[in-house]
């Protein structure tokens, strides 16, 4: 349980803290591309503004040393550094740091202080230990360079222009760490706790305890997928009562033919029966209760092979009129030495895409079912078109079922007879087998019965589309 809170709490913090230092980075190089954008872009349009304003002062002619004398007393105070020269190959001599002459103004720059334009520049400065931006702004006298005023200024470095707000912005950098770290534990005990709940809850229900559920406190995923845990231990509680009861009801199936076949055997290897007739008897009762049994096997293997999802259906189409024909011609006979009657009315226009082997048994167990509770009348089959399905529907005179019983009838090993007599040599599968069926078939059925009167089947199957 630790181990698995650990682990993800790990993974938390290491997403929580490479957030917060993808934060800090994108803060820093936010703070650099402002610095480039606002802070340079400034110094630049007021570097230029204000060496405009002074061309505009030159009126054209040599420069005189009246007007280089006023320029002076200007960059005296002026925040930039401001120089007039007559010639740009003077500019290096005035300038308070070695710079070559070729390397502040070549020739195509030359060319674009001649046709009036200005020219910016960038660098950095070891005196100054900072970067430099400066411009040139040329002074013509039509189309003769008189001279240029070349005005510069060192930046600020990005941390000088942050000191006056770098404590505070300490200070509020510790107290956001320590909120993160806070809401950090919060939310990472929030996520991790509903899920070691969970995994304590699967622990238990490993264990069959199956009443175990989780307190559904949110409506996210971590929310859904308690619903879903207390969804699948319900389902699990469900099947797991329902397969005690199949046991149960196996064990309890099968223990009295057991118990004949082993007492009637026991008399007859002990030399109790000495009458031929008796032992004769003794024998068919055997017989009778081993073919219970077989028949009981062969149900609850047929049920097995129905559930599993690997089970596949062998569907062909078939003409069900004949099915059913060939299907119950054994009851012919039996159902003449019982005295009842058996009609049918078949529609042979009715096609359906089944499994052959399978549809048989569907009918045979219900044919079984109506033979075995009737005693007078008989028994009538139909077919007919039903919509986009057939109807097959088979109708008894017999004992009928009780409307309290209808609904539970198609569970397996149910029996009307509350005291679960077995001298009708039913197994209480045969109709959980043909709901089965059927469902896979993609159909359904449903049953009505009335007490006295006898009982309808009634199975719907999807037609063939032609």
């Amino acid at each position: 349980m630790r181990s698995f809170s650990h682990s993800l709490a790990k993974k938390l913090w290491i997403a929580i803290s490479a957030a917060i230092l993808i934060t800090i980075m994108y803060s820093y190089f936010l703070s650099y591309f402002f610095y480039e954008k606002l802070y340079v872009e400034n110094v630049e349009n007021d570097l230029f503004e204000e060496g405009n304003r002074l061309a505009n002062d030159y009126n054209g002619g040599p420069l005189t040393d009246e007007w280089k004398q006023k320029m002076e007393w200007y960059n005296s105070k002026s925040e930039s550094e401001i120089f007039v020269v007559n010639n740009p190959k003077e500019l290096s001599a005035c300038l308070p740091f070695e710079m070559e002459t070729q390397a502040l103004i070549g020739a195509e720059e030359r060319e674009k202080l001649l046709s009036g334009k200005t020219i910016e520049k960038f660098g950095y400065e070891e005196r100054f230990d900072r970067k430099i931006i400066s411009v040139i702004i040329p002074l013509l006298d039509g189309e003769r360079l008189e001279g240029i005023i070349y005005m510069y200024t060192p930046l600020a470095k990005i941390t000088e222009l942050t000191k006056e707000f770098a404590y505070l912005w300490f200070i509020s950098a510790l107290l956001f760490l320590v909120i993160a770290l806070f809401v950090g534990i919060k939310v990472i005990q929030r996520l991790t706790d509903p899920l070691l709940e969970m995994k304590q809850a699967a622990d238990q229900v490993s264990k069959g305890n199956y009443l175990t559920r989780l307190t559904i406190s949110s409506k996210d995923e971590i929310g859904e997928l308690a619903a879903a845990f207390n969804h699948m231990a319900e389902s699990i509680r469900k099947e797991d009562e329902r397969k005690k009861e199949f046991l149960a009801n196996v064990s309890h199936e099968l223990r009295t033919p057991i118990s004949y076949v082993k007492g009637y055997s026991d008399a007859l290897i002990s030399g109790l029966i000495q009458n031929k007739n008796e032992a004769k008897q003794y024998l068919l009762l055997i017989h009778r209760e081993a073919g219970r049994m077989e028949r009981l096997v062969g149900d609850l293997l047929d049920l097995s092979k129905l559930d599993s999802n690997e089970y596949q259906l062998v569907k062909i189409p078939l003409p069900l009129a004949q099915l059913i024909e060939e299907a119950t011609v054994k009851y012919v006979h039996v159902m003449k030495e019982k005295g009842l009657t058996f009609q049918l009315e078949l529609d042979p226009d009715v096609i359906i895409n089944g499994d052959e082997g399978r549809i048989e048994q569907m009918i045979l167990n219900v044919m079984d079912n109506a033979l075995r509770y009737t005693e007078t009348g008989g028994i009538k089959i139909e077919l007919k078109k039903a919509g986009n399905h057939c109807l097959i529907r088979i109708q008894d005179t017999g004992k009928g079922i009780p409307t309290e019983d209808i609904s539970k009838i198609k569970q397996r090993f149910y029996r009307v007879n509350k005291a679960r007599t077995r001298s009708d040599g039913g197994t209480g599968l045969g109709l959980a087998i043909v709901d089965t069926l059927v469902i896979l078939h993609g159909g359904y059925v449903e049953i009505s019965s009335e007490v006295g009167r006898g009982t309808t089947v009634d199975i719907y199957l999807p037609m063939l589309e032609e």
